[in-house]
């Protein structure tokens, strides 16, 4: 390719996402509750899937077969635009989260700051591959919407993960929830729902399947410490 084409798309991409961004009223809502302090996971869930939705649609405005070459998403393209969007994306909801987790343990009585989670790169670099590897943009442009979402979402709950587990080592006994969205929630979704303590939380109670809306949650304040030299419980 003589021509390259990524700076423009990226740059259209991103003013597109950063003006929808500035224009939601969700975000706008949400963002009022974590100022003050009010903001729960459940808001961290919300949030994530309206900057993912917000994304996936600024992808499918500009990602097309008459804006890429030969009407395909070679992995040069993929790699440059994924990479730099998505680390937004993660850079923008665990903010978010440090921020809910680090209030959430002021009222616990825990004068900690929120942790933010990790860059997942292997996901990222999962949907470069699966994205590139098709011919014919077209038949793989789906994975641009939905798992899109799916990602961001998965910062929360990677946050919630790895706040819980830094709690359960510090002495405390983190309480995770999962709640499935709606009577219509499927088998699997029914199946992880629940209430689960440290250190008996299964691993599937973080993952997540595309257009999952279940909400996983996590209040420190519903936790209990335990004094390491009498074993008592507080």
């Amino acid at each position: 390719m003589d021509n390259d084409i990524v700076p423009e798309l990226l740059e259209n991409i991103k003013k597109d996402f950063n003006k929808n961004m500035r224009k939601s009223s969700r975000l706008k809502a949400i963002s009022e509750l974590i100022k003050n302090g009010n903001a729960s996971y459940s808001d961290a869930n919300e949030y994530a899937i309206e900057i993912g939705e917000l994304l996936a649609k600024s992808f499918n405005r500009f990602l097309t077969v008459d804006t890429l070459p030969d009407g395909r998403m070679y992995y040069n393209i993929a790699e440059r635009i994924l990479n730099d969007t998505l680390n937004t994306n993660h850079a923008l909801v665990s903010a978010a989260t440090s921020e809910i987790q680090g209030k959430l343990n002021v009222k616990a009585g825990f004068q900690i700051k929120g942790i933010a989670p990790k860059l997942n790169q292997d996901r990222i670099d999962g949907l470069i591959e699966r994205v590139s590897n098709e011919e014919v943009f077209e038949e793989i442009k789906w994975i641009l919407k939905e798992p899109i979402v799916n990602f961001t979402q998965s910062i929360v709950d990677d946050s919630i993960k790895e706040n819980a587990e830094f709690h359960s080592q510090s002495g405390l006994s983190p309480k995770i929830i999962r709640t499935v969205d709606g009577a219509n929630a499927c088998s699997w979704c029914k199946e992880v729902a629940g209430v689960f303590k440290y250190p008996d939380v299964p691993e599937d109670v973080y993952r997540r399947h595309d257009r999952c809306r279940c909400t996983v949650e996590y209040d420190p304040s519903d936790s209990k410490r335990q004094n390491v030299w009498t074993k008592e419980w507080r």
